[in-house]
């Protein structure tokens, strides 16, 4: 299996410090969606930085082919809603706890 990254930034300015109802419901859809993919044994990690004005997420997963990968990022519910933008690249682990490498 091959090591993915999705990177995801609000669409929104100001989504982080003042979500609307909708917002916070998706991202915690999202939340739920991550804890199913680790729960799977897809997802290596995922978090975000704490810099309210310029924070962004990534999910490192493993996944056969982009073709694959694109859809686990694309099925993450607050991107397929349009919360997050999301962008997709390939992820090689370099150093890693836990016999991560790759």
């Amino acid at each position: 299996m091959a090591h993915w990254l999705y990177r995801i930034v609000p669409s929104r300015p100001g989504m982080v410090e003042d979500a609307t109802p909708d917002e916070q419901r998706l991202v915690g859809a999202h939340f739920d969606y991550l804890v199913d993919l680790r729960n799977r044994g897809i997802l290596i990690l995922a978090g975000r930085t704490q810099e309210a004005e310029a924070t962004f997420g990534v999910t490192i997963f493993e996944a056969a082919g982009e073709r694959a990968a694109r859809s686990v990022m694309e099925s993450d519910p607050a991107v397929a809603a349009g919360v997050f933008i999301a962008s997709l690249h390939p992820y090689r682990i370099a150093v890693a706890r836990d016999g991560l490498e790759g």
